[in-house]
């Protein structure tokens, strides 16, 4: 048999990580699950992540890391699209996945409270948000350019701020939470009324 090295044990232990998000939550993951999920001994937890928490930590970051990487693939996907047009694509896609992404959903949100009595969660989580501001900054930069007082990271943030908001609608009430086309169709005809309105002021 051929013993597991250090690197195999550390993907190993991620991707165990990730079954248990998605199969008991965040709220019932023990050590001893992520240890039978992947196959890992129980020290191998804190010789690579520290803790339990900060695994679990670094399991959600790879997850939600990987499907903003698919968000911003869809603002950018349409070189001739405008940019309104491109966040519209991005928020129907965010939208329309939802409903496969509901229990990391539901785990993610289980990890908000104890991030708040944690340091080491909480500064797991900080730079899980950091790094998804700049990834969603780099796709508004691509689709403004140089907008003046179109600060990148502060839409970031807003728009980070927007996908959080309906996941957790979702989350309490998916029944009446819009679908992707939904919103972009009601964004678009109320953006044509401001537009409108403040033409004819």
């Amino acid at each position: 048999m051929t013993r597991l090295t250090h690197v195999s044990n550390r993907d190993a232990l991620l991707e165990g990580a990730k079954e248990c998000l998605r199969t008991k939550g965040y709220a019932h993951t023990t050590a001893r699950d992520l240890v039978a999920a992947s196959g890992a001994n129980l020290s191998s937890i804190g010789y690579h992540f520290g803790s339990k928490e900060a695994l679990l930590a670094e399991a959600f970051d790879e997850v939600f890391m990987e499907w903003t990487g698919r968000l911003t693939a869809a603002a950018g996907g349409d070189e001739a699209a405008s940019a309104l047009e491109r966040m519209g694509a991005s928020w129907q896609r965010m939208l329309d996945e939802m409903p496969q992404h509901e229990s990391l959903m539901l785990a993610f949100v289980e990890s908000i409270g104890p991030s708040v009595r944690s340091p080491q969660l909480r500064e797991k989580l900080a730079d899980h948000y950091a790094r998804t501001r700049a990834e969603v900054a780099d796709s508004v930069r691509e689709s403004l350019g140089d907008a003046p007082g179109a600060d990148p990271d502060v839409i970031a943030a807003y728009l980070i701020a927007v996908h959080d908001g309906f996941m957790l609608q979702f989350l309490v009430d998916p029944a009446n939470t819009p679908s992707g086309q939904q919103l972009t169709g009601a964004l678009g005809a109320a953006l044509a009324a401001a537009l409108a309105a403040a033409q004819t002021a």
